[in-house]
């Protein structure tokens, strides 16, 4: 058996998608398969693997695996991307319409600018917690998206040790289902740089959800005003967009190639 696939990215975070509404696809193999295809050395190469499939309370669904095959309950740049293969695939004719995702129902649009917008649902941060790690006491802002962050203002992030940090925090007693760790330096008082350790994935050039916990912890400690913060990530530049909690990330998706590869026995 062989399956077409389509490689991805959103400002760097990179995907394999596969039609699932198009072909038959075996999602109970997504783990291994995702494991398989993210290797970047003898695979196709991606932060993760997603299938669009036909959804229960949306005309489709999200189902995505990271690179390690642990299942991911959202993505913010996955989702973009998302909505933009499945409108190319020809799946959907209407430019804005609801995606159902493992954390929930979310709205996306494809704009006129050849931006994709996703909205992020209620996000939610919690108050500063101080954790012991790397040999040292840092203070994280732990948030939610659909998926857990823990969110650390630092003065430079080209000088924070992202791995690490990171990688540490996936196997910390405050973090038992693991975290994705946003490092934020801030620019101006609509302007953030963010890198992001990813759990199931490690860094990665983008994170959208990321970067709506982060834009909202840094509102709610007065780093940044107003409703459209600008998050420089290592991919390129998100717009998150909003006021309150509820949220929506702007930014570009494109193809990067498709093709063929044989499911292995």
């Amino acid at each position: 058996m062989r399956v077409l696939f389509t490689k991805m990215e959103g400002l760097g975070n990179d995907y394999v998608y596969v039609d699932g509404i198009g072909a038959t696809f075996p999602l109970e193999r997504g783990p291994e398969l995702a494991r398989r295809w993210s290797d970047r050395h003898f695979g196709i190469g991606a932060d993760g693997l997603i299938v669009l499939a036909t959804g229960t309370t949306a005309p489709i669904r999200m189902v995505m695996w990271n690179a390690d095959g642990s299942r991911g309950a959202m993505c913010g740049n996955g989702l973009r991307c998302l909505a933009r293969f499945a409108f190319d695939q020809g799946h959907l004719r209407e430019r804005r319409f609801t995606v159902e995702t493992d954390s929930g129902l979310r709205r996306v649009e494809l704009l006129d600018d050849g931006l994709v917008r996703a909205g992020m649902g209620t996000v939610t941060t919690t108050p500063p917690i101080t954790v012991a790690v790397a040999g040292r006491a840092l203070e994280f802002v732990c948030g939610d998206a659909g998926n857990p962050h823990a969110v650390h203002f630092v003065a430079d992030t080209e000088t924070v040790d992202v791995g690490g940090i990171g990688a540490a925090l996936q196997r910390h007693a405050a973090f038992p289902d693991g975290v994705n760790v946003e490092f934020v330096q801030v620019l101006g008082p609509d302007r953030l740089r963010q890198r992001t350790f990813e759990r199931g994935s490690g860094e990665t050039l983008a994170c959208g959800t990321g970067a709506a916990v982060a834009a909202i912890a840094a509102r709610a400690a007065g780093k940044v005003h107003g409703e459209t913060t600008f998050v420089e990530l290592r991919g390129g530049v998100l717009r998150v967009v909003g006021a309150g909690s509820s949220l929506a990330i702007e930014g570009p998706s494109r193809t990067v190639f498709r093709g063929e590869v044989e499911l292995p026995a």
